[in-house]
């Protein structure tokens, strides 16, 4: 029996399959972020048929400060909730479970489209920045713990909204993978760059505040920028102790991709190109694991699920490319 179309348990939640559409922005939203008929239309062609087991919806910006790019989605505010509400009725009347996953931008976003300052974990840019991008600004205590409290609450609106679950992003040169990775955290207080704990302490609090405001049954995933494949950076053994510490802290799931580098591992071209990461962090770990990364054919998502380098499966550009793909993979495998 093949394993790409088994269902599998997620906490309380059932997935008919271990097909995930990854989180891609699709700048489908309007310029203030709210859900358009565009966005529905897009998700509805994606999931139409069924065969997607869990769809993780694009990044969503918790506050604006935090917006990464223009017609990004928006869990910022109540008015975004009749919205998102019909983007979740949309796939979940195609038969598959759904994310939202929040983020903030943090150096990564623009002073041109967010109005406001640029702030991270520290005075520092990514190594992978663009010439001629602003320096952010240190983030000050108050500022963190607004942060926090903009988390818990985009949480709750997931929530509200029918989301079966939410995905913090700690990934890809976002703001939490600015205080994970030691190349862009340079703190000295309690969230200092110079250690596993303080490099995660803010993942934490975020972890506990979204948990107490939605309780335990509400599924958390966190997407980790598990290496930053440059010196200095996250390692594949900062990432497995990590994974150890979030679980503990109460993550439901990981899902696991490059850190400071993006969605793309540097000179690699195989499927799955980052399953020396997942593979490593799925031991260390009882909770699952998502593998995405260049993986464009079924034979090769099988051959990963076979060979325990995930739990489930991401496809990114194939699924971009042709919305029929889930549905032509699992008729391949089909008993």
């Amino acid at each position: 029996m093949s394993i790409i179309n088994s269902k599998f348990q997620l906490k309380n939640l059932e997935l008919k399959n271990r097909l995930v559409m990854p989180p891609m922005a699709s700048s489908r939203a309007a310029d203030n972020g709210a859900v358009t008929h565009r966005l529905c239309e897009y998700y509805n062609e994606k999931t139409r048929g069924g065969c997607l087991g869990l769809v993780i919806v694009e990044h969503a910006y918790i506050s604006i400060d935090g917006k990464a790019h223009a017609s990004q989605l928006s869990i910022a505010a109540d008015a975004d909730m009749p919205g998102l509400r019909r983007l979740t009725e949309t796939i979940h009347a195609n038969g598959s479970r759904v994310f939202a996953q929040l983020s903030h931008a943090g150096s990564a976003a623009e002073r041109k489209v967010t109005g406001c300052d640029i702030i991270s974990a520290s005075t520092v840019n990514s190594p992978f920045s663009k010439a001629g991008d602003e320096n952010p600004r240190e983030m000050t205590a108050a500022e963190i713990k607004k942060l926090i409290s903009d988390f818990g609450a985009a949480a709750v609106r997931a929530k509200e909204a029918g989301f079966d679950g939410i995905e913090l992003h700690s990934a890809h040169y976002y703001l939490l993978d600015q205080f994970y990775s030691p190349l862009t955290n340079r703190r000295t207080d309690e969230y200092c760059g110079d250690s596993l704990e303080g490099r995660l302490r803010l993942h934490i609090e975020i972890i506990n505040e979204i948990r107490r405001l939605t309780g335990d049954d509400f599924t958390l995933a966190l997407r980790l920028g598990a290496c930053d494949y440059t010196d200095g950076g996250a390692t594949l053994a900062d990432s497995v102790q990590a994974a150890k510490m979030l679980e503990k802290a109460g993550i439901d799931l990981l899902d696991i991709s490059g850190g400071l580098c993006g969605p793309f591992r540097p000179h690699a071209k195989h499927e799955g190109y980052f399953k020396e990461l997942s593979t490593a962090i799925k031991q260390a770990v009882s909770v699952p694991v998502i593998l995405t990364g260049g993986i464009s054919t079924a034979e090769g998502a099988e051959a990963l699920l076979k060979e325990g380098a995930a739990d489930l499966i991401g496809v990114g550009r194939a699924l971009l490319k042709n919305s029929f793909w889930a549905e032509n993979a699992l008729k391949k495998f089909a008993d």
